[in-house]
């Protein structure tokens, strides 16, 4: 297997670190995920941590080369890779990859873009697995749920505009800190509460109000006994996602005909469901989008 390796690819996020091992076409020959994202290293020590988890992988082979995504790049990990400027593609991003000297590693760019009102906006790790999952050069509009969901519009493989939307770190916050989830019950998903909530933040505001009125309806509901308290949480999730994609119609300038859901297969079946809901079209990625990605700005880049 070791004989077959052609690059060690690492999604290093916040959280948690995902390290594949690839062969030359691509081929996942092995992986493991590590809860070492950036904000787990001890003392940052960041090249410690790199060395420890493909340690076994390079044991036959000290030159295999590596390349990382995600938040390692940003100001609060290993090194900075400066922004590539929206629109951009393969292409660029490629050229913008830094070098570590002595560990021959590679670090990803961030991309960034300015919006309509002339603010900036950013994103680390998901132009990988966009690059991965668009592979084929075609034109999509595509959302990465997560504590910070991206939606993305991908016009010929490269990434034309994007925009951030707080939907996950905004449920964490809500659900864990303010008296909206003092009626929860338990952890699991229940279909019909995150129905209702999808729903109801697709109300017409006209007089009803928005996003900031509706939220009170996730206590005042469990309150009446309208919503099970075993619902509330999936509720409150529903209406969540739901605001976010009228949102992201809105931004986009019209509801899509399709959309692209890259991510977790949890969140993914959420937001699968959350889309069909609201009349669009959706499909998953596959799961192996940033490891495709990776490769990809690899070969690009020439360190394969």
């Amino acid at each position: 297997m070791a004989a077959a390796a052609a690059l060690i690819a690492l999604d290093w996020g916040t959280t948690s670190l995902r390290a594949y091992l690839l062969g030359a076409g691509g081929a996942v020959l092995a992986s493991a995920e590590h809860p070492l994202g950036i904000l787990q290293v001890k003392d940052g020590d960041f090249a410690l941590t790199f060395r420890r988890v493909t340690g076994t992988w390079r044991a036959d082979n000290p030159a295999l080369p590596a390349l990382a995504a995600g938040m390692i790049g940003s100001r609060q990990g290993w090194r900075e890779a400066p922004y590539v400027e929206c629109p951009a593609g393969l292409d660029e991003v490629a050229r913008g990859v830094l070098k570590i000297a002595g560990d021959n590693l590679g670090i990803v760019p961030g991309m960034s873009t300015i919006d309509a009102d002339g603010v900036p906006d950013v994103m680390r790790g998901e132009e990988t697995q966009i690059l991965g999952a668009f592979a084929d050069g075609r034109s999509a509009i595509a959302v990465l749920p997560g504590t910070h969901s991206k939606w993305v519009l991908v016009e010929n493989g490269r990434i034309r505009r994007f925009a951030t939307f707080m939907t996950g770190e905004a449920f964490a916050a809500l659900a864990g800190h303010t008296i909206l989830g003092r009626l929860f019950e338990g952890e699991g998903f229940d279909a019909a509460g995150f129905a209702r909530g999808v729903g109801h933040a697709a109300l017409e505001p006209k007089g009803r109000g928005g996003l900031l009125h509706r939220l009170f309806s996730a206590r005042t509901l469990g309150l009446f006994g309208k919503v099970p308290s075993q619902a509330l949480r999936s509720y409150l999730s529903g209406m969540l996602i739901g605001s976010e994609i009228e949102e992201a119609a809105a931004w986009l300038g019209g509801k899509p005909g399709a959309v692209t859901v890259i991510g977790g297969a949890s969140l993914s079946a959420a937001y699968h469901a959350a889309l069909k809901q609201r009349g669009i079209a959706a499909e998953v990625a596959p799961a192996d989008a940033a490891s495709r990605g990776l490769m990809r700005i690899a070969r690009s880049a020439g360190l394969v």
